[in-house]
C-alpha cells in the first residue's frame, strides 16, 4: 500500500470538487442575477434622458394648472393639513410626561 498514491489521489480528488463548487456557485451567481433583470434590461446611464424629462416635465405642469384650477379631487377630513399642540395642550403633555418619569424613577430607586 503506497501512501503518497493515495495522498495525492485525495489531492487531486480534493482538488476536482473544489473545481465543480466553484462552478455551481458561478452559475448560480449567473442564474440569480439574470432572473433579476432580464436578457434585454439594460439601465441607460445617467438616468431619465432629455425627452422623458420633457414629457415628465409638461405632465406635472397640466397636473400643477390642474390643481390651481381646482379640478382636483376634492379634499377630504383626512387630508386636511393638521395644526401643532396648543400651549395648552403643550402644558398638559409636559405634566403628563413629568408625571410618569417621576413614578418610573421612584419604581426604580425602590
Amino acid at each position: 500500500m503506497d501512501l503518497n498514491r493515495i495522498v495525492k489521489d485525495l489531492e487531486a480528488e480534493r482538488d476536482r470538487i473544489g473545481r465543480a463548487i466553484a462552478a455551481l456557485v458561478e452559475q448560480a451567481r449567473g442564474a440569480i442575477s439574470g432572473a433579476k433583470r432580464g436578457p434585454k434590461a439594460k439601465r441607460r446611464p445617467g438616468g431619465i434622458t432629455a425627452a422623458g424629462r420633457r414629457r415628465l416635465s409638461l405632465a406635472m405642469k397640466k397636473r400643477w394648472a390642474q390643481r390651481r384650477a381646482g379640478k382636483s379631487a376634492p379634499k377630504t377630513a383626512a387630508s386636511k393639513k393638521r395644526k401643532g399642540l396648543t400651549a395648552a395642550g403643550r402644558k398638559r403633555l409636559s405634566e403628563a410626561m413629568k408625571k410618569r418619569w417621576a413614578e418610573r424613577r421612584k419604581s426604580a430607586a425602590g
